[in-house]
Order: C-alpha cells, then sequence, then structure tokens
C-alpha cells in the first residue's frame, strides 16, 4: 500500500504552520516549526510571490497530509464531492471527516490519525460488531465503531483516551470512553469540523 514515508515534521513546515500530525509532540517545545518556522530546503527561507494558482495548491496539499490521503484518493473524494447535492468544498470535508481513521481520532481514541490508522490496520476496531481493517472505510450515521475485545488493555488506547479528556469532541460523535466505543450520530455540517481550510480554494483548482 503506497503511503508516505518521510518525516511527519516537514510536511508542517513545508505548510508553515501547525498539522498536528504527531499528537502531542505538535503542542511541546519539541515541534519542528516552533524551532524552524519555514520551509525545509535550501531554498526555504527564499521569499516566494504567491501567486493564486500556489494559494490553491497549498490549500489542497494542507488538505491532503491533515487527513493522510495519496493524491488519486484524494481526487476521488473530490469528484465523488461533486456528484453530490450541495456545496462541493463542504461535501469534500464530510467525507474526509468520515473516514473511519478520522472518527477514531476525533472520538479520541487516538492521539494523532497516523495513530489511528496504525490501530485501524492492526484490526483493533470493530465497525457495528465487524472487524474493518481499512482506515478510509466510511462511517454512516448510526455506525458504532469501538475498540475489540483483545485490544481494550492496549496502553496505546488508554494513554490516548486520558490525553482526550481535554480535548473538544464534535457533536456530531456520541463517545462512551469507558466502553472505548463511539457511535457516529449525524453527519458533520461544515460549523462543527474545526480543520483549519479554505475549501473553496481545492474546488477551484480542480475545476480548472
Amino acid at each position: 500500500m503506497a503511503r508516505y514515508t518521510g518525516p511527519d515534521c516537514r510536511l508542517c513546515r513545508r505548510e508553515r504552520e501547525k498539522l498536528y500530525l504527531k499528537g502531542r509532540r505538535c503542542e511541546s517545545t519539541k515541534c519542528a516549526i516552533e524551532k524552524r518556522p519555514y520551509p525545509p530546503g535550501e531554498h526555504g527561507r527564499t521569499r516566494i510571490k504567491e501567486s493564486e494558482y500556489l494559494m490553491q495548491l497549498r490549500e489542497k496539499q494542507k488538505a491532503r497530509r491533515i487527513y493522510g490521503v495519496l493524491e488519486r484518493q484524494f481526487r476521488g473524494y473530490y469528484q465523488a464531492a461533486a456528484s453530490q447535492p450541495g456545496v462541493t468544498g463542504e461535501n469534500l470535508l464530510r467525507l474526509l471527516e468520515t473516514r473511519l481513521d478520522n472518527v477514531v481520532y476525533r472520538a479520541g481514541l487516538a492521539t494523532s490519525r497516523d495513530q489511528a490508522r496504525q490501530l485501524v490496520r492492526h484490526k483493533h476496531f470493530l465497525v457495528n460488531g465487524r472487524s474493518v481493517n481499512v482506515p478510509s472505510f466510511r462511517i454512516r450515521p448510526g455506525d458504532r465503531v469501538e475498540v475489540r475485545q483483545r485490544s481494550r488493555n492496549l496502553l496505546i488506547v488508554h494513554d490516548a483516551v486520558e490525553a482526550s479528556e481535554s480535548r473538544v469532541i464534535p457533536p456530531w460523535l456520541d463517545v462512551d470512553r469507558g466502553a472505548l466505543a463511539v457511535t457516529v450520530t449525524d453527519l458533520p455540517s461544515r460549523t462543527a469540523i474545526d480543520t483549519k481550510l479554505r475549501e473553496q480554494l481545492i474546488v477551484e483548482l480542480y475545476s480548472k
């Protein structure tokens, strides 16, 4: 399976802002962007003229990196969003938010989306009682995601739950920390998605 294997901190530096790809490390003084708030590479400190196309491209790349999606898959999400009724940009974010790995992360059962993807791939979660190991599996309203019985003693999960006590849980998720489970009560609205993205720029990029 194709995936990015380089350093996550390099991606944050490329976008010149924290993407929170490494969980609690991003909130500490060890965060790379705190030490080097400029793009990586020998030309990182060079001033670049930001054209309209560059702004659109950077916004698309930022969205891909936040949700951990490669280009071909991301384009597929855009095409699916464009074919649905409603606002294409909001549809796109809604599709990304309802991925299984993102739901696990949003519910506080993992400290980052990377960690959530790894836990899902290792079959630590059940969806409606069935084992699912596909991070991109689409979760729908009414679905229940829970840690499977043999994985309930994993320290990585309990540490994530403890760390998430101060995190704001989205209103479209009903989390039961005691049962290590989450139920999707509704599709997320744009106001309920706190990801700092200008999705209209992504739509403009793909519409060319």
